[in-house]
């Protein structure tokens, strides 16, 4: 199991590539980011820094869109990252959220996350593409290699990342609703032709070590991760929406929204924001990885024996230094492979 970290470029951008530079040498593989323009700096220009800055990590938004990028730019920008740093790079993409919504825009329909999806790959993997009717290509490209993985909550969204996605991204760490999503990519996959072992499940989800034990420290922690329910709330609010809340998805993902009046983009992604108070303790617990390591380490057995291949652990509170040295010394230690010298 891989263990991934999610970051937000605020300035300024040298917290992001230091926070990115611990996380490598705490074990984790993979540094993702928010991708809002409007509201935290560009991600494109600090994975540079942060990849010149690390050795290992693979570096990507989680995630992009369709919208606010042209295709080709996007295939370029890491087709360019992977000539530079060596392949380190990977694509994280979905419909849209604030980084349109701040625009008064919406987010994109499945069928242009699915042409996006092959354009950018064939571009940024060296290969030919059509795009608007002409055949293009980065005659510069040569050795690029770039996964792309798709976010989903919806039915319809799930379909399409088994059926293109080298991975599905679940913003969400709750056991229940991963095991039903998962399933759900993996027939898509199987219906496609396409053979669901190769690919990846990325559950992705605030994470804050602390003391578990304590009432004040576990108000503290959940208070911290709050947002993360509203953040999801956007999207399942818009999926009770089209398929209405009879039983299409989860209950337990559907139910808490009931109480959702507005949201302010302002605040996205912001611990102690002003309008997550909808979102109950109990949500909170499910949807995030709060307490002790001993808690954490629970969980992503949990997952993991869900298929999930990779945790991402989203760092939006007020304790990221200790939360990364408690996974860089119990969590991720437990989770990995034991190799013995001689037996």
């Amino acid at each position: 199991m891989d263990f991934g970290v999610v970051l937000q470029t605020n300035p300024p951008a040298s917290r992001t590539v230091e926070l990115a530079r611990q996380a490598e040498q705490h074990g984790f593989s993979h540094v993702w980011t928010f991708d809002s323009h409007l509201l935290w700096q560009e991600p494109f220009v600090i994975y540079s820094a942060i990849l010149a800055a690390t050795r290992r990590v693979v570096v990507g938004p989680m995630v992009t869109n369709p919208a606010t990028r042209d295709w080709t730019v996007i295939g370029s920008l890491f087709a360019t990252l992977n000539e530079m740093y060596g392949n380190r790079t990977i694509c994280g993409i979905g419909r849209g959220d604030s980084a349109v919504r701040t625009l008064g825009g919406r987010p994109s329909d499945l069928a242009t996350l699915r042409d996006a999806v092959h354009v950018i790959r064939e571009l940024a993997n060296e290969r030919p593409v059509d795009v608007g009717g002409r055949t293009v290509r980065l005659p510069w490209s040569h050795g690029s290699r770039l996964d792309v993985w798709v976010a989903a909550y919806g039915p319809r969204a799930l379909q399409l990342a088994g059926e293109v996605g080298d991975g599905f991204i679940l913003q969400l760490a709750d056991p229940d609703i991963a095991a039903w999503m998962i399933k759900a990519v993996r027939d898509s996959a199987e219906k496609a032709g396409r053979d669901p072992s190769t690919i990846a499940f990325c559950v992705a989800a605030p994470m804050y070590v602390g003391d578990g034990d304590s009432p004040v420290e576990r108000r503290h922690m959940r208070e911290q991760c709050r947002w993360f329910g509203g953040m999801v709330g956007n999207h399942v609010a818009e999926i009770v929406k089209r398929y209405g809340a009879d039983g299409t998805v989860p209950q337990a993902l559907t139910d808490y929204v009931a109480a959702r009046e507005s949201y302010d983009y302002n605040q996205h992604g912001q611990a102690g924001n002003t309008h997550a108070a909808f979102v109950p303790d109990e949500i909170v617990e499910r949807f995030c990885v709060l307490g002790t390591h001993h808690e954490h380490i629970q969980r992503m057995e949990a997952l993991r024996e869900l298929g999930v291949t990779q945790f991402a652990g989203y760092l939006q509170h007020d304790n990221k230094e200790e939360t990364l040295r408690s996974y860089g010394e119990w969590v991720i230690p437990t989770l990995r492979e034991v190799v013995v010298a001689t037996w």
